[in-house]
């Protein structure tokens, strides 16, 4: 690049004095990404520089370089945050994104220009990098400068950041920002903090070529998409770290001695505990019998004892349409049968209610409503191709199709701040199936989202709860396990996000689901067996992964094609067995019975410190052949 700053220059000339670090073609600078209802999006490529010997990070359009590449535009709802076009793949989305708050009575950076968007940033005038989420619920990387002025957004649409990054930590020092996760500030590197380089694990920053490879695991196009799942493949390795964890300071203190990359917060259960034998358990007969718990009222005289009965064996098939509108909340369990007919018959007026308001949206007005045209869209889609090998979902014109739409559609009505997210038609479809039902079949997905709702939500916050738990719980079964997968890049657990997001719905046969689903909603033996569930697979793939040449892709290929060949009895019965084994353990680390239920969280508020001691001695006592209650069931 010439020292001029005529605009006419190509950013890309070669000089005597310019030498090319860096390259990266299929960023994305994105011209308008927060105030149009257009937004366009340029392709073109990020740059490493060095100028005289003084590095800068360049972007420059691909017609700069002689090629032929249209804008890209993308509609979007109103607001941040909105749902993908139809013509979007999102797969291969990073989840990246730098802005930064910045003194604003500085000069501005020596920023050079390059036609219109093109721009030079030499790095000792970069100030921080901040992830950032636009619209589309894309993230984005927006660079600003030590003047306070920030570039235009750019999108990773190819991945790549890692490897920018990487490129980068030649010349400057990363450190997470105290007060906001996504904020990175930038110090020039020098000889002080040469030696204590930062773990770009620990700057909460992931590889987008991973998205790619988490989207390929997944074989179907369909399930990349759940519940936005390129938008968090950033977080698999965040999520095993407590989100108390400061990031060390290195350019400041550089006296700290370097840290290695492993997780936080796990020193509790490294210590060798021994958790004594796992017990054998024995799974049981399904219920058969439905009137026997009833009175003459019509009341359910002994619900615990129903739970338990469910757990341990599941439900004949002709009682599941009755008995799962208890487990979902849909009847109250000690409510009489004239009492059912006033809820069903007042859960149907409300229905019908929410339908129409819908229903009665004239094109004219939806045209003006982008959120509700933009859930249309996606549940239509979806629908086409939910369970359509069931035959309650096969073929063309169905009508069981229609009922999946329609209360998807409702379901938006009635809770329009989450409305629809990719995945909700998997949870839907086998309870449309069992209750052949539209209001019945809306009230029980309206229970189900109550205990899955947050795995939906944009934040992802409880995804990443629920990895951190599921590692917490694999670290204290099988360590051996969790130091091979940490040595393959696999200790995140990113391939067992599908297993927790929809409960297993594409691991098992459409038979086992209904099994496994009303063996959870009982609850039992704790809230988190789901995780012991992904336990129970994983330590039963042990033998296959220890000891292989299995690297990070393998061993997502591996889990994936798990699918459809797992016994869910036997899957069930270790799950059982590794809870009693560890409940039975009497050092269990503080961490393990957390996720276990056996102890309160240290951060929980607004809970009585004596009800939850007396909670966890009673849990406690329980495992030591105490009686059952309800959340504990009776072992033998």
């Amino acid at each position: 690049m010439q020292t001029s700053d005529s605009g006419e220059e190509k950013m890309g000339a070669n000089v005597e004095d310019y030498k090319l670090i860096f390259e990266k073609e299929g960023v994305y600078l994105h011209t308008n990404a927060k105030r149009s209802v257009q937004e366009t999006s340029i392709p073109g490529f990020i740059r490493i520089v060095e100028r005289a010997g003084l590095p800068a990070l360049e972007w420059s359009p691909l017609e700069d370089e002689g090629r032929s590449a249209p804008a890209v535009l993308y509609s979007k709802k109103d607001g941040e945050g909105g749902e993908e076009d139809t013509n979007f793949d999102p797969g291969y989305e990073p989840d990246w994104a730098v802005i930064s708050t910045v003194k604003k009575d500085r000069e501005r950076a020596p920023v050079k220009d390059s036609g219109q968007w093109a721009f030079s940033l030499p790095l000792s005038e970069l100030y921080s990098l901040r992830r950032a989420r636009f619209s589309l619920g894309r993230n984005f990387m927006v660079l600003t400068s030590r003047g306070g002025h920030p570039l235009p957004p750019l999108h990773f649409h190819r991945g790549g950041t890692r490897e920018l990054l990487r490129a980068l930590h030649r010349y400057i020092v990363l450190d997470q920002s105290p007060v906001d996760g996504r904020l990175f500030l930038v110090y020039p590197r020098d000889s002080n903090s040469g030696d204590f380089p930062p773990s770009f694990d620990k700057l909460h920053i992931l590889d987008d070529g991973g998205s790619d490879i988490v989207t390929r695991f997944i074989h179907d196009p369909y399930a990349t998409t759940f519940g936005g799942f390129s938008k968090v493949t950033n977080f698999f390795r965040a999520a095993l770290r407590p989100p108390e964890t400061a990031v060390t300071r290195a350019a400041q203190d550089p006296s700290l001695p370097s840290q290695p990359d492993d997780e936080p917060g796990f020193e509790l259960i490294t210590c060798g505990v021994e958790l004594g034998p796992r017990p054998e358990v024995t799974r049981g007969r399904a219920l058969v019998k439905w009137e026997e718990f009833l009175d003459s009222e019509g009341r359910v005289n002994d619900p615990e004892k129903v739970r338990e009965l469910v757990f341990r064996g599941g439900i004949t098939p002709t009682l599941r349409k009755e008995v799962w509108k208890f487990l979902l909340g849909f009847y109250p369990w000690k409510s009489t049968s004239k009492e059912r007919e006033d809820i069903l018959r007042a859960k149907t007026d409300e229905y019908f209610r929410m339908k129409v308001q819908w229903k009665s949206v004239s094109e004219e007005q939806e045209m003006r409503n982008s959120l509700l045209r933009g859930y249309r869209s996606l549940i239509e889609r979806d629908v086409n191709r939910t369970d359509r090998n069931n035959t309650f979902f096969s073929g063309s014109d169905n009508p069981g199709l229609t009922l999946l739409h329609d209360v998807l559609m409702t379901y938006c009505m009635y809770n329009f701040d989450l409305g629809y997210v990719q995945g909700m038609s998997d949870l839907l479809s086998p309870i449309l199936f069992v209750t052949q039902n539209e209001v019945e079949s809306f009230w029980c997905l309206t229970g189900f989202m109550e205990l899955v709702h947050q795995n939906f939500e944009e934040s992802q916050e409880a995804m990443k709860q629920q990895l951190l738990q599921l590692s917490i719980l694999l670290k204290a079964l099988d360590p051996e396990l969790c130091d091979f997968l940490d040595s393959q890049d696999s200790g995140s657990l990113c391939f067992c996000f599908r297993w927790l997001l929809i409960w297993f719905k594409r691991e098992f046969s459409f038979e086992d689901i209904l099994t496994l689903w009303e063996v959870l909603w009982t609850r039992l033996p704790c809230d988190n067996f789901h995780l012991l569930i992904a336990c129970s697979i994983l330590e039963s793939q042990r033998g296959e992964l220890i000891g292989s040449d299995h690297d990070f892709n393998t061993i997502l290929k591996h889990i994936n094609e798990l699918t459809m060949k797992l016994d869910l009895q036997s899957v069930l019965r270790d799950a059982e067995a590794i809870y009693l084994q560890l409940v039975c353990c009497k050092e269990l680390p503080r961490k393990v019975k957390q996720v276990l239920g056996l102890c309160a969280p240290q951060s929980s508020e607004g809970d009585s410190p004596d009800s939850q001691s007396s909670e966890t001695e009673r849990l406690l006592g329980q495992t030591e052949g105490g009686a059952a209650s309800s959340h504990t069931p009776t072992y033998p």
